[in-house]
């Protein structure tokens, strides 16, 4: 779209350079030759061809919805089972055809968009067709199942057809599925349900589903996506805050919780699957680790974290439905794919690479250390509340020092405004959670915005240009 604007006023303003007598007549086709203005109004066409395609289509199949729905309580349940599944595998059929490229021949891009459009517009049916059918076989479920059961049909058409828009659609109705289906995890006696064996075990699947979709699709978004949905999902199985929760019953809750996702960030390496010779998502899986320890230190920063919570439920809980509440096979089975990273990476400490960090394997390691004992002893040995917050500040301080040495040293403008972020919420956030007056607040606000200001001109006089996060050097 960009290219064909900039195409667009080239050949508006070459066209009066030569009417004007700027350059010639013969200037004017070398012009237009390098430039292409020929196939302007070819890409108009097909643009204004493909809208006019895809709103037709669009007005085509709401009639034939409609068309269903005034007559759906008239038909048979066959007949509207039959009705359902065929527009669903029309549009998903016109769509692959539109989509697909055919052998020895240049598809245009407005016809692989248009086909693009058609099988997000199938897998968006395929979610009425699942609660349509639920409807008319009469079978109970929840919004949860509806949403995991979507998502997963959404996954298998990601697979199918490598799209890396399906592959973001199916992770969104995965999540939503997963939040809305988690109050059933830990408040539900009922029986066990497989929407609810997916919510207890979505770590696992998360990191096993969509990680090898985003190298299918070579999608940076999927993976980051992919990545939030397991440590949230974690997080939220999990449920590690505040820490005297477990206190008398897993005290290792915590350090898992909080460990298990930087630890596999930082180690992630492409060249651990057996088919991959080359590293796509090591430099962006690194990025993510840094910022997993940049929320867990700035979490483990406040008071309320290191307190014993204040609502008075101390209901005795068995090791029975600990287990069958925690997804126990899921910390095993990623704790051992993290110990494996971490020896993979320390093979290759002879292989330093390409780009020169700040933060080496040796500081990454101490940060976990912290983050897993730290936790464990204040839960079981003594507690350690104001030591505990005063090593979580610490932490976070070395964290932002280091991000934004890292962004002068390799001029990278991610990593030096990170590190201004953390310390600016540092100051705040203390200034904030202790009782102080409103002039030395005041103060604070104002000090902070100018160190802001200050710094972000100065850095930009002394860097003209920069890397932005998470790329190579």
């Amino acid at each position: 779209m960009f290219l064909d604007d900039f195409q667009q006023k080239l050949r508006k303003e070459s066209q009066s350079w030569r009417d004007e007598g700027f350059i010639s007549s013969s200037q004017y086709e070398q012009i237009a030759e390098r430039y292409q203005f020929k196939n302007l109004e070819t890409a108009a066409r097909d643009r204004n061809k493909a809208i006019a395609i895809g709103v037709g289509g669009i007005l085509l199949c709401l009639g034939i919805i409609i068309l269903i729905a005034g007559n759906w309580q008239g038909g048979s349940r066959e007949v509207k089972f039959i009705l359902i599944i065929s527009l669903f595998f029309a549009i998903a059929i016109t769509g692959f055809y539109t989509w697909r490229q055919p052998e020895g021949k240049k598809l245009q891009q407005s016809k692989r968009s248009l086909g693009e459009g058609l099988l997000i517009l199938s897998a968006f049916i395929l979610g009425a067709n699942l609660l349509l059918m639920a409807q008319m076989f009469n079978i109970a479920g929840s919004i949860s199942q509806l949403f995991l059961a979507w998502g997963l049909g959404v996954v298998v058409m990601a697979y199918s057809l490598s799209l890396n828009s399906l592959g973001i659609l199916s992770i969104v109705l995965v999540e939503i599925g997963y939040w809305t289906g988690l109050e059933d995890l830990w408040y539900s006696s009922g029986e066990l349900t497989w929407s609810r064996l997916v919510v207890q075990h979505m770590p696992l699947s998360a990191w096993l589903l969509f990680v090898p979709l985003a190298y299918i699709c070579r999608s940076r978004w999927i993976f980051v996506l992919a990545a939030f949905l397991f440590a949230s999902s974690l997080q939220a199985n999990l449920n590690p805050l505040p820490l005297l929760n477990y206190a008398d019953i897993a005290p290792w809750v915590a350090s898992f919780a909080f460990a298990l996702p930087p630890a596999l960030f930082w180690s992630y390496d492409d060249l651990l699957f057996p088919t991959i010779n080359y590293r796509l998502f090591q430099s962006l899986a690194r990025n993510l680790a840094l910022v997993s320890f940049g929320i867990i230190f700035y979490v483990l920063s406040f008071r309320w974290v290191w307190e014993s919570p204040d609502y008075g439920y101390n209901q005795p809980t068995t090791l029975t439905n600990l287990f069958e509440s925690l997804p126990i096979i899921d910390l095993g089975i990623l704790s051992g794919l993290a110990v494996l990273q971490w020896l993979f990476l320390l093979r290759q400490r002879n292989n330093p690479p390409r780009r020169e960090v700040i933060f080496t394997t040796a500081v990454i390691s101490t940060f976990l250390v912290f983050i897993t004992l730290v936790p464990f002893w204040h839960q079981t040995i003594s507690r350690i509340d104001e030591l505990g917050i005063f090593i979580f500040n610490v932490l976070l301080a070395t964290l932002a020092w280091g991000l934004i040495q890292e962004g002068l040293k390799l001029s990278n403008r991610s990593s030096f405004w990170g590190g201004m972020l953390l310390v600016t919420l540092q100051v705040i956030s203390r200034v904030q959670e202790y009782d102080t007056d409103l002039l030395f607040k005041s103060l604070v606000f104002i000090l902070c915005g100018s160190a802001l200001i200050s710094a972000g001109l100065w850095f930009e006089r002394r860097v003209p240009g920069g890397s932005s996060f998470g790329s190579k050097k």
